[in-house]
């Protein structure tokens, strides 16, 4: 993933080899700088130097479950060859908070949060995605099929488990915003719920690390 180009597909020559000059800079989740020669289908890493690598943190087995989540889902979702300078910066600074977070998997639901607010496909959180009208004290319903949240007056017969509390509706609220914008970093049950099904749908599938980083955590 790069800042300039957006998803690249390359090829290390010989990284393998034990003499290979850039092999020990293509870490997994290390930030580099990167020299390509345009090949015929795939670009050739010539030169890679080493920015930032937070592989000390990356190394324990749910933080690396985590840091895979993250970047399969980025790669599901954003085609090659597309500048995405935000999502870029998102996935940067999500590895960095991996590899120095005690409990990596709770920050999964910010994560794809605020991927669905960078991509433009997160859903409003403050009025209602059928009539439009402002959530209430009785909290919101989450409707995947509409794309959005569902107020008291047009959900409050469903009863069913996508049900948001208030607080609920507050957390989803505080967990999309930015860095400063009184953004909170881990999720209730109901919206960490909300936001894995609010991926999934977007994709068609679940992302594959999801599971082993449900199970590490």
């Amino acid at each position: 993933m790069t800042r300039e180009r957006g998803k690249v597909d390359a090829v290390a020559k010989g990284v393998r080899r034990p003499k290979s000059s850039i092999g020990g800079r293509l870490e997994l989740f290390a930030e580099v700088r990167v020299s390509l020669h345009k090949g015929r289908s795939l670009d050739v890493v010539t030169e890679v130097r080493t920015v930032r690598s937070h592989w000390s943190g990356l190394v324990r087995p749910d933080a690396f479950a985590t840091a895979s989540l993250f970047a399969e889902t980025i790669d599901l979702f954003c085609e090659p060859d597309l500048e995405l300078p935000e999502i870029y910066a998102l996935l940067s600074g999500a590895l960095a908070a991996v590899a120095a977070s005690d409990a990596p998997g709770t920050l999964v639901p910010r994560f794809q949060l605020r991927l669905l607010h960078a991509l433009g496909l997160a859903p409003a959180d403050d009025a209602c995605v059928r009539c439009g009208g402002s959530f209430d004290q009785h909290g919101a319903w989450l409707d995947l099929e509409a794309g959005g949240l569902g107020c008291e007056r047009c959900y409050g017969a469903r009863g069913d488990a996508h049900a948001f509390e208030a607080s609920d509706v507050e957390n989803f609220r505080a967990l999309g915003a930015e860095r400063g914008a009184g953004a909170a970093l881990r999720a209730t049950m109901q919206v960490a719920r909300a936001t894995d099904d609010l991926i999934t749908w977007h994709l068609g599938r679940r992302p594959k690390a999801r599971a082993l980083v449900h199970e590490l955590t």
